[in-house]
C-alpha cells in the first residue's frame, strides 16, 4: 500500500464533522502528539502522563520558550511569518471565541463581530498569551505533520487529503473575509450550501454553509483559493476536491428553508478557477468528488483538467442496470475505485442491509471465487480497471455498521469512530499483500520519494 488517504484535518466544532472546520488552513491540535514534546525536551513527561492535554499544550509552550534551541525558536519565528496571511486571523479568532464562550462569531459584541480596528487590537493587548498560545499550537501541529509526511514520503507512501468546497459559518475563514460569503451585514446566512434530493437523502442535504460571492472572488484573482491550495498542497500530495459538482454549478438553498428541496442550480466559476490555480501551481494532484447528479458539463470540466472521478462500488447494485458507472466493467482508468466512503456504510453492514433479491444480485455478479464479504468487494476494488484503489481501515478490520463514519443528513452520532491496534490481525497484511500482488497493483520497488 502506497497511497494513504484520510478526512479533512482541519480543527472541527463540538459535532467533530471535519467537513465543518473552523478553519480552512489550520490543523486540528488534538492531533498533535504529546510523546513528542516530551522527547523534544518542551514538556515532563509526568505532566504528560497526568495533566489534561490543554494544560500540556501550555506547559509545552513554557518549556519551548525556556528550553528550545535556537533553530527551533528561528524556525517558529519563520512559521509565524509564513503562514501570517491565515495565522493572524485565526489565532485572534480562536482567542475571542474562547473567551466569548465558544458561541459563533456573528454573535459577539458588534465590534468584535464587525473587526472594529480598535476593539481588535484592545482585544489583542489584554489576550496576547492566549493569541499566542494558538500559533504555537499550530507550529506543534505542522511541525510533526512535515516529519510524518517526511516519514511516509522515505517509504514511499504518498498523503491523500481532503478539501471541503464548502467553509463553515462560524469560522475564522468567513469572519476575516466576509465579503465573499452570502450573509449579509450582521453576519446572518441569506442563502446556504447542500444539494437536491439523492441516494442519500429524499429530501436533499441541507449543508447550512454560506456559498461563495464567485464574483468578487474573480475580481480578486482568485487569492482566497490560491492561499487555500498553497496551505494544502505542503500537506498532501493528491488531495481529493470535495462536491466537485459545485465548480460547476451548485445548490443554493435559501437560508430559512429547513430542508434542500427548495432549492435552485447557479452557475460556479467553472474552468477560471482551475486555470488560475494552474497559473500558480502546474498540474493539480487531485481527485473529483464527482458523485451524486453529474451532468455531462461536469465532467467536461473535470476531464477538461485530467482530474479523476470517484468509483463506489457499493453503489453499483441499486439501479441503472448495465449501464451504472459503478459497475466495474463501466470503471476507466482515470478514476479511483472504493468499496465505499465515510458517507457510506461498512461493506459488511451494507450487505446485512440488502433485501434478498439486491444481496443476490451482488452475489451474481461476485466470481465464483471469490471470498465472503466484506472481501468479495476488496477483490473488486483491486481488480477493477482504476487507476487507484483506496479501500476503508473499516472494510478491512472486517467491521460491521456500528463502525460507519457518518450518515448523511444526520446531525448526531457521527465522526467518533476508531481503531485499536489489537484489532488489526497479525495475518491481514500478508493477506491485503496477496490481494494486491494477484491484481496486478504490487509495486515491485518503490523509490523514496525525495523533497
Amino acid at each position: 500500500m502506497t497511497v494513504w488517504q484520510m478526512l479533512p484535518l482541519g480543527p472541527t466544532h463540538a459535532d467533530r464533522s471535519p467537513y465543518q472546520c473552523l478553519s480552512v488552513h489550520a490543523g486540528n491540535r488534538m492531533l498533535v502528539n504529546l510523546d513528542d514534546l516530551v522527547e523534544k525536551g518542551w514538556l515532563d513527561a509526568a505532566a504528560a502522563g497526568d495533566l489534561p492535554f490543554d494544560e500540556c499544550l501550555k506547559l509545552a509552550r513554557c518549556g519551548f520558550e525556556h528550553s528550545a534551541a535556537q533553530p527551533d525558536k528561528t524556525a517558529y519565528a519563520e512559521f509565524r511569518t509564513m503562514h501570517a496571511c491565515w495565522l493572524d486571523d485565526y489565532s485572534l479568532y480562536g482567542a475571542i471565541r474562547e473567551t466569548q464562550g465558544a458561541v459563533p462569531w456573528y454573535r459577539w459584541p458588534a465590534a468584535l463581530r464587525d473587526r472594529k480596528p480598535a476593539a481588535l487590537g484592545k482585544f489583542s493587548d489584554g489576550q496576547a498569551g492566549l493569541i499566542e498560545q494558538i500559533c504555537f499550537e499550530q507550529y506543534l501541529f505542522f511541525l510533526q505533520w512535515f516529519a510524518l509526511r517526511d516519514y511516509a514520503h522515505q517509504r514511499g507512501v504518498f498523503l491523500f487529503g481532503d478539501m471541503p468546497i464548502y467553509v463553515a459559518h462560524d469560522s475564522a475563514d468567513v469572519w476575516a473575509n466576509r465579503d465573499l460569503f452570502t450573509i449579509d451585514g450582521s453576519g446572518e446566512l441569506e442563502v446556504v450550501a447542500g444539494v437536491p434530493p439523492d441516494y442519500f437523502s429524499s429530501t436533499g442535504q441541507r449543508w447550512g454553509n454560506p456559498l461563495y460571492r464567485w464574483d468578487r472572488i474573480g475580481e480578486q484573482g482568485y487569492r482566497w483559493w490560491l492561499e487555500r491550495f498553497r496551505t494544502q498542497l505542503v500537506l498532501f500530495d493528491i488531495i481529493r476536491l470535495d462536491h466537485f459538482r459545485g465548480f460547476e454549478k451548485y445548490w443554493e438553498i435559501p437560508a430559512a428553508s429547513e430542508t434542500a428541496i427548495d432549492g435552485c442550480w447557479i452557475t460556479g466559476p467553472g474552468a477560471d478557477l482551475f486555470e488560475r490555480l494552474e497559473m500558480d501551481f502546474g498540474e493539480l494532484p487531485l481527485v473529483a468528488e464527482d458523485l451524486g447528479i453529474i451532468t455531462p458539463a461536469v465532467d467536461a470540466l473535470r476531464l477538461e483538467f485530467g482530474f479523476p472521478g470517484m468509483k463506489i462500488l457499493q453503489f453499483a447494485f441499486g439501479g441503472g442496470g448495465e449501464d451504472n458507472p459503478y459497475l466495474p466493467k463501466n470503471h476507466e482508468p482515470l478514476s479511483v475505485v472504493y468499496t465505499g466512503t465515510h458517507d457510506n456504510d461498512t461493506t459488511l453492514g451494507w450487505y446485512e442491509s440488502l433485501d434478498d433479491a439486491d444481496r443476490e444480485r451482488v452475489d451474481e455478479y461476485m466470481p465464483d471465487d471469490t471470498p465472503g464479504m466484506p472481501w468479495a468487494l476488496i477483490k473488486t476494488a483491486l481488480e477493477s480497471k482504476s487507476g487507484l484503489a483506496i479501500i476503508p481501515m473499516q472494510d478491512l478490520l472486517e467491521l460491521r455498521s456500528d463502525a460507519r463514519m457518518n450518515t448523511p443528513g444526520t446531525s448526531g452520532g457521527n465522526w467518533s469512530w476508531r481503531f485499536s491496534w489489537d484489532q488489526v490481525p497479525p495475518q491481514l497484511a500478508r493477506r491485503i499483500h496477496s490481494l494486491i500482488e494477484h491484481a496486478g497493483r504490487l509495486l515491485i520497488k518503490q523509490e523514496s520519494r525525495q523533497e
